[in-house]
């Protein structure tokens, strides 16, 4: 069995290879409505949060033989939790990483390496910003952007209940808050680019999947100053490895677990 974390459209589609091809997966989500469209394609899943031991005991229990990570790019912490988790129990590791964009110089695309990095960039121009990076990290633009009379701060974020209150608790005004689920076409980013006067767009470099592309370069069409956070790469170098194709990566754990016995009749 192969425990697969997920956590974006692609991982989703991700699951359906492997499973295409007679692999035996569970798909460990964080929210009800990834299981959901998980077990509508056939998929068997769990839901919740899973830190490293409790990633551990899940392995034990359920015999697992090797670990997928399909987790967002930019979710650090579920990498370096799966990659522990795996190396306790000497299973396979194996990660789909989206390509990473490659971007022209250009005048006002500023790239930074944190989200403390780009609250700070986005206070020095002032203006108008647009937070496109999602609840999780709210507060490190809340308490840099929030108060300061030359910035309004407004938020583009998927709308689930968790969001909204968090974005009310830490000050920001219902009327600055975009509760929308993407991906979005370049007229709707035009669109709300010009609705809330956006000369600031903050993103993240999460690849092409993500739809980021896009985005960014709509903004710098439009003559907005881009902040890019950058990926930080985590390193691996256990038994498995990292992956940009999906084929590549089902390849490489179906030649994986057809070492293992219990495996073979599965595999071949």
């Amino acid at each position: 069995m192969i425990l697969m974390l997920c956590g974006t459209g692609d991982a989703r589609e991700l699951a359906l290879v492997l499973s295409r091809r007679g692999l035996p997966l569970l798909a460990s989500v964080v929210t009800v409505s990834a299981a959901e469209r998980l077990e509508e394609a056939g998929i068997r899943t769990r839901t919740g949060r899973l830190d490293m031991q409790g990633m551990i005991t899940l392995l034990q229990e359920g015999n697992y033989r090797a670990v997928v990570d399909g987790s967002h790019p930019f979710a650090l912490e579920a990498h370096a939790n799966a990659i522990q988790a795996a190396a306790a129990l000497g299973l396979p590791y194996f990660r789909y990483e989206r390509r990473s964009l490659a971007f022209d110089s250009h005048p006002k695309l500023i790239p930074v390496h944190s989200y403390e990095e780009a609250a700070l960039a986005a206070k020095v121009i002032k203006g108008s910003v647009m937070l496109t990076t999602g609840g999780k990290t709210l507060e490190v633009f809340a308490q840099v952007l929030l108060g300061d009379p030359k910035v309004r701060l407004t938020v583009r974020l998927l709308p689930c209940l968790e969001n909204i209150e968090k974005c009310l608790r830490l000050g920001i005004e219902q009327r600055n808050i975009i509760a929308l689920q993407g991906p979005f076409s370049r007229e709707m980013n035009e669109a709300m680019f010009r609705h809330y006067g956006t000369q600031v767009m903050v993103t993240k470099e999460s690849g092409a999947q993500g739809a980021v592309d896009e985005k960014l370069r709509t903004a710098l069409d439009m003559g907005l100053y881009v902040i890019l956070i950058t990926r930080q790469q985590l390193l691996f170098d256990g038994n498995g490895g990292v992956y940009d194709s999906f084929d590549a990566l089902a390849e490489a754990v179906q030649a994986e677990l057809a070492e293992r016995p219990e495996y073979r009749s599965v595999t071949r």
